[in-house]
C-alpha cells in the first residue's frame, strides 16, 4: 500500500484553467477562482488522512461533511475534478 503524503498534496495541489468551470459545473456553484481555491484547500486541510485514497493514477480525498470527492493527479498535484458524493 502506498503512503499517502497529504502535506505534500496541500503544497502541490494546482488547478488548470479548464477545471476552474468543470467544478462550478459539476458542483452547481459560481465561485470566483480564488473562492474555488480556498474551498479546496480548506476542504483538503479538514480530511482525515483516511479518506484520501490513492488509485491508479490519481488520489481520490472524499469529505463527508462537504460531500464531495476532489480527485488529484498523483504525478503533477493538479486538480482535476469535484464531485458531489452520492449515497
Amino acid at each position: 500500500m502506498t503512503k499517502i503524503k497529504k502535506d505534500e498534496i496541500l503544497e502541490k495541489h494546482c488547478y488548470s484553467e479548464l477545471v476552474y468551470f468543470r467544478i462550478n459545473k459539476k458542483l452547481k456553484k459560481a465561485f470566483s477562482k480564488g473562492e474555488i481555491e480556498t474551498f479546496i484547500s480548506v476542504v483538503l486541510e479538514e480530511t482525515p488522512i483516511e479518506n484520501y485514497l490513492k488509485k491508479g493514477k490519481n488520489f481520490y480525498i472524499s469529505n463527508v461533511q462537504h460531500n464531495i470527492r476532489i480527485t488529484v493527479n498523483s504525478s503533477t498535484f493538479r486538480v482535476i475534478t469535484v464531485d458531489k458524493i452520492t449515497n
